[in-house]
């Protein structure tokens, strides 16, 4: 730790330092894998995905440069190595490709996961009083809350029905069009043979 006067005591510094590295690490992490999701993303999903993993990979990139600079103006080094991030980071990696709705889900989660780590730093920063640490965490926190939302909403549909939200998967939506278009043409076949044409 470097010496620097900012009005914040070497044991409040260190302290944010310390809870800024764990939300350096969440959020290195969660730029991974967002980015590896965006190459590779499969099926019927992929452009809309793909776009949007770039839209969050990308504004990641800059949020990680933000916070490793905050940890330095607090005059404390900022971890910058794959070993580091794994030891301090709360998001656990992905083995292999997941399919498209499972990337959705574990993105969700990793920004779930973020705004958790941002209360336990805000609330550091506050006790520090360190205004410029607490309003980085609070933009970060906001954005991230929101960003977890869009990838709940985005599972959602309307029924036409009722017009009531429900969540219905996929692959469960796809069978269905799949056995009507079956029942269909099943109908229509016998249909056939009872009134020939």
């Amino acid at each position: 730790m470097t010496d620097i006067d900012i009005g914040i005591n070497t044991e409040d510094r260190q302290n944010v330092a310390e809870g800024l590295k764990h939300l350096l690490a969440d959020s290195y992490t969660l730029y991974l894998q967002t980015h590896n999701f965006h190459w590779n993303v499969y099926g019927p999903q992929f452009r809309e995905l793909h776009l949007m993993f770039e839209e969050h990979y990308t504004e990641l990139a800059v949020a990680v440069d933000d916070i490793a600079e905050r940890i330095r103006t607090l005059g404390v080094a900022a971890p910058g190595t794959y070993k580091e991030f794994s030891r301090l980071s709360s998001i656990t990696e992905v083995e292999g490709v997941p399919s498209a709705d499972e990337m959705v889900d574990l993105l969700k989660k990793g920004h779930e996961q973020v705004v958790k780590t941002s209360r336990k730093v805000l609330k550091l920063a506050q006790s520090a009083d360190d205004e410029s640490t607490a309003a980085l965490v609070s933009d970060r926190m906001r954005l991230h809350e929101k960003t977890a939302w869009m990838y709940v909403t985005r599972a959602k549909k309307i029924s036409p029905l009722t017009g009531i939200a429900a969540v219905i998967p996929i692959r469960w939506l796809l069978q269905s069009v799949s056995r009507i278009r079956y029942e269909q043409q099943h109908i229509s076949y016998h249909r056939n043979l009872l009134f020939p044409p």
